[in-house]
């Protein structure tokens, strides 16, 4: 919900003035250092000169995720034209190319420059003093999953499938997104992409590469599993998630504040052995719904052992927060791009490049708003997901007229 009160030019200055502090926030997230290394590691610089070099393909895919319900001949023209307009040589030497040539100059580019350039940059960007995105010094982060509906074509079809529906199958392909967030700010630090069909917990053990001492991973009843826990503690984290209630967990000490201490064993001969047992902490609860008065049961395991550092009401209350994911997704699914409307991209590569330029986009966005939240001191959640899509498209125009020394990737591009 955005903040009511609160505005853009409050946090960054009046128009013009505040293009400065907004476009830093997007060279952070992409820098042309940053984007110079990618294409070496990933030899896919130009060897001749092009209208459409690597660095503009790459400006051409961050603004289909910028304007992703626009056509790719308008999300680069809005970009360039600015430039164009106050550069008269290129206005005389470069022109817009068609869409066929965009198609053309992504396929030549490919999917890795830009998946190398999203894991370079993509990571946690809070700081101690944002508001929600650490409990007693450890940093909230959360998985989850979702799907992204792609184009009809038969070659996405095959590459990532359709999900099953009452009526037969779904109108279109879909991918199958899992990412992980950092709570506090909503930035997607790591994701993997699937076919549709492939199961989310898979997918969730990988993306533990992206977890570390200092940090609490929280996840649902889908990712909950012996190997998630174990594998979460060889990488350092401690985890708070959420269980089914039919499993069984044997208190060993029953704590002050309810909850218990118990195992989890991988299967139930290990248990009746006790063999191989791992440690964890119970909290179970319930909440009221609309239909019934405690009728939502939950059942938390977690690695956080100590009731008095970490008590349970205050764990159960961090739990919810894993919502946050929820939100996350949606941004990128519902408001930065035009859902229900499929991905423009009929090939699959181009499927996947176009969804991590997406995701670049979506955490220029979000580093911005972090950005202009801690100069007021307000919880990054309470600004306007949309609001700041529309001021950073606005600042990115402008800056190409006044200041394109502000936009060094598009000059880079240029």
């Amino acid at each position: 919900m955005a903040l009511r009160g609160w505005s853009w030019e409050a946090a960054v200055g009046p128009e013009g003035v505040r293009d400065r502090p907004l476009l830093e926030a997007l060279q952070t997230v992409l820098p042309d250092e940053v984007v110079e290394r990618a294409i070496e590691a990933t030899a896919t610089r130009e060897q001749r000169r092009r209208l459409l070099p690597t660095h503009m393909v790459v400006t051409l895919v961050v603004a289909m995720g910028l304007w992703a319900g626009e056509s790719m001949r308008h999300a680069l023209a809005a970009v360039v034209d600015g430039w164009r307009e106050s550069d008269a040589a290129a206005e005389e030497h470069w022109h817009l190319p068609c869409t066929a040539a965009l198609v053309r100059a992504r396929k030549r580019v490919g999917v890795r420059l830009l998946r190398v350039l999203f894991h370079s940059v993509a990571g946690p960007i809070a700081t101690p003093q944002t508001p929600g995105a650490f409990l007693n010094g450890l940093r909230l982060m959360a998985l989850d999953g979702t799907t992204l509906e792609v184009a009809d074509t038969s070659a996405n079809e095959r590459a990532f499938g359709r999900p099953s529906t009452p009526r037969g199958t779904s109108a279109y392909p879909q991918v199958r997104l899992v990412g992980l967030i950092e709570i506090g700010t909503h930035a997607l630090c790591d994701v993997v992409l699937r076919p549709c069909r492939a199961g989310e917990p898979p997918a969730g053990r990988r993306l533990l590469r992206s977890v570390g001492p200092g940090m609490l991973l929280l996840w649902d009843r889908n990712f909950h599993s012996f190997e998630m826990i174990r594998a979460t503690q060889a990488r350092g984290a401690d985890f708070l998630g959420r269980a089914k209630v039919n499993l069984i967990f044997e208190p060993t000490e029953i704590l002050a504040d309810g909850s218990f201490l118990a195992a989890v064993y991988r299967t139930p001969y290990d248990r009746l052995r006790r063999v191989g047992g791992h440690p964890v902490r119970i909290i179970e609860y319930a909440l009221d719904t609309p239909e019934q008065v405690g009728r939502e049961r939950y059942r938390l395991v977690t690695s956080l052992l100590d009731e008095r550092a970490f008590p349970a009401k205050q764990l159960a209350a961090v739990y919810h927060e894993r919502w946050e994911i929820e939100t996350t997704l949606d941004e990128v699914k519902v408001h930065q791009w035009a859902h229900p409307k499929p991905l423009r991209s009929q090939a699959p590569r181009e499927v996947v490049q176009e969804i991590y330029g997406l995701l670049l986009a979506h955490l220029a966005i979000r580093t911005m708003m972090h950005q202009a939240a801690l100069r007021q001191g307000l919880d990054p959640d309470r600004l306007s997901f949309t609001g700041a899509l529309r001021v950073l498209r606005r600042a990115i125009g402008r800056a190409q007229r006044t200041s394109p020394e502000l936009l060094p990737l598009f000059l880079s591009a240029c």
